[in-house]
């Protein structure tokens, strides 16, 4: 699932590894959104969630809903964010008023759309102490690429073991998640979108290919 509203959501601001909290609506978002799954049975094995406050905290708060506040939590650079380079902390409607459409379009919903990149990299000490450097921009295909190894050697084995895992991250690295478990093209990834605080229920067989998908609203 996707965090709850952040401050940027409600402000309207490309957001990317900024840290910014959950708003109001957003903490009661996670609080509703554990409600939900608490009436599911689902008993979780592990959490996984990014490096950023508004995963983390929302990932605690829907813990409590479900009176697993004891499970293992695993935080990874892998699971933040896409990031959006020089767009981050400005307005998204500014930007499409500036730049226009289709290349708004491209940026905020495309595949391979790289938004203007920074300058340099800023020294953020969550990344650093993992031995990460900022990059300077991504697109969802770059966030993609950096995405499903952990999938791959973090929550796909558990899962294979029958172990089931929450993971609690955003929009876009979500989408780059659902792309790679659905085999959606390269060109129809612009048609999903990822609500917050909306968990998505998959059931898997050994193969871990989808037998059922649900949108818990």
């Amino acid at each position: 699932m996707r965090h709850g509203q952040s401050l940027a959501n409600k402000n309207n601001i490309f957001t990317g590894w900024n840290d910014v909290p959950l708003t109001a609506e957003g903490e009661l978002q996670a609080h509703l959104a554990g409600k939900k799954l608490f009436d599911e049975h689902i008993h979780f094995e592990d959490v996984h969630t990014s490096l950023l406050l508004r995963a983390i905290k929302t990932a605690n708060i829907v813990l409590s809903e479900i009176n697993q506040l004891y499970i293992r939590e695993y935080k990874s650079w892998r699971l933040n964010e896409r990031h959006y380079g020089n767009l981050r902390g400005k307005n998204k409607q500014d930007i499409k008023n500036k730049y226009g459409t289709d290349k708004f379009n491209a940026w905020r919903r495309g595949f391979y759309g790289l938004p203007p990149l920074l300058k340099a990299s800023d020294a953020i000490n969550n990344y650093c102490n993992c031995g990460i450097t900022e990059p300077l921009g991504e697109s969802l295909s770059m966030a993609y690429q950096r995405l499903i190894p952990y999938w791959t050697d973090s929550i796909a084995p558990n899962l294979m073991n029958n172990h089931n895992q929450l993971i609690v991250a955003h929009g876009s690295t979500l989408r780059a998640l659902i792309k790679f478990l659905e085999v959606i093209p390269d060109e129809k990834i612009n048609q999903v979108e990822v609500p917050n605080s909306q968990p998505i229920v998959y059931t898997f067989d050994r193969n871990l290919k989808i037998l059922d998908k649900k949108i818990i609203i």
